[in-house]
């Protein structure tokens, strides 16, 4: 049964005699006779060959379908190149660095997401809770927490006008915020204010990224959190609710409101179209009452006793059949019995 045994490493603290040369030297003559042919000629040439074929291979990229490589040579820019497969000069002649041009990337202004691949997204070291303290327009202090969505719109201005521009965008973007927050106060911040704050937010960014060159396109500011320090949150809650209790009550009596008054104004408005109906009716009735009494009055001048007794008659044509009971009496009669019970006769049917 064969045992290996692990020769000594001549470099570790283990051995602490020196090294013995002979040794060495048998030991590369064994390496030399590894070689093919023998030859320390081969040996190169081989080593060259590999070094040419591994840099052909590290010369070859591929650019993902969300990015945009920007190719530098000797440390110029050089070229852009699309999503694919593409070749670079090697040994470090060309050099691509991949920008994301299509993804949408977002740092967060005191607190943090678990996982971010980006190291700009989450807040600074120690300096969390520091991003969010900001003084309102009234001399008071609120805890503000945001969110910024940005593209890579300028992959050239990106790596090549500004250093460090994500970071840049952080000290921008806490510029932004402190100023837009101190211009309102403090019930403006926490409570009807908040999307006034991230319109203003996002112009001033927008232009300030324009301004400095980033290559950055600010797609939005969204506000998160708006809380009071610590120890004043309580009375702020107490506020806030004697705050949303009061819009409640004024809420309820805009709906009673609402309800009350427009029906009182359609019924007012109902009165006045009847008594304006009213008032023409009579009116038109009063003119058409004049107008035949004219006409009435014309036919009489013309011939008096004719229009008279026929005015006579039409009366009589239109009261006698509305009497049940009629009592004819000759005008030259004197004596009429004084016995006629008028009154039960006129109970009667005819």
């Amino acid at each position: 049964m064969n045992h290996y045994s692990k020769p000594e490493n001549p470099w570790s603290g283990e051995n602490k005699s020196p090294p013995d040369l002979e040794d060495i030297f048998k030991r590369l003559s064994n390496f030399k006779s590894m070689l093919p042919g023998g030859s320390p000629i081969n040996f190169i040439i081989v080593i060259i060959s590999i070094s040419i074929l591994l840099a052909i291979w590290a010369s070859f990229y591929t650019v993902p379908s969300d990015s945009i490589a920007v190719v530098k040579r000797f440390g110029q820019f050089s070229s852009l190149e699309q999503p694919g497969l593409h070749f670079k000069l090697p040994l470090n002649i060309d050099s691509a660095t991949i920008v994301p041009v299509k993804r949408q990337l977002k740092q967060e202004f005191g607190f943090s997401t678990q996982g971010a691949n980006d190291p700009y997204q989450n807040p600074r070291i120690n300096e969390g809770l520091k991003e969010t303290q900001m003084v309102t327009g009234d001399l008071n202090a609120a805890l503000v927490e945001w969110v910024v969505q940005y593209r890579i719109s300028d992959p050239v201005n990106f790596l090549f006008e500004v250093r460090e521009p994500s970071e840049t965008l952080r000290y921008v973007s806490e510029s932004v915020m402190r100023e837009v927050v101190g211009d309102r106060t403090v019930d403006e911040v926490i409570t009807i204010g908040r999307q006034d704050i991230e319109s203003e937010a996002l112009l001033k960014m927008q232009a300030l990224s324009r301004k400095y060159a980033m290559g950055l396109s600010i797609d939005q500011v969204q506000l998160k959190n708006i809380n009071p320090p610590q120890p004043v949150q309580e009375s702020f809650n107490e506020v806030n609710q004697a705050q949303q209790q009061k819009e409640k009550l004024i809420n309820e009596a805009r709906r009673d409101y609402n309800k009350v008054i427009p029906l009182a104004l359609g019924e007012k408005d109902q009165r006045i179209r009847e008594a304006d109906g009213y008032r023409s009716k009579r009116i038109n009735e009063a003119e058409g009452d004049a107008a035949r009494f004219n006409a009435l009055y014309e036919e009489y001048i013309k011939a008096p006793e004719v229009t008279k007794r026929r005015i006579y008659l039409e009366t009589l044509q239109s009261v006698l059949p509305g009497i049940r009971s009629k009592i004819i009496i000759d005008e030259r009669a004197n004596n009429v019995l004084p016995l006629l019970n008028l009154d039960r006769m006129s109970g009667e049917r005819p």
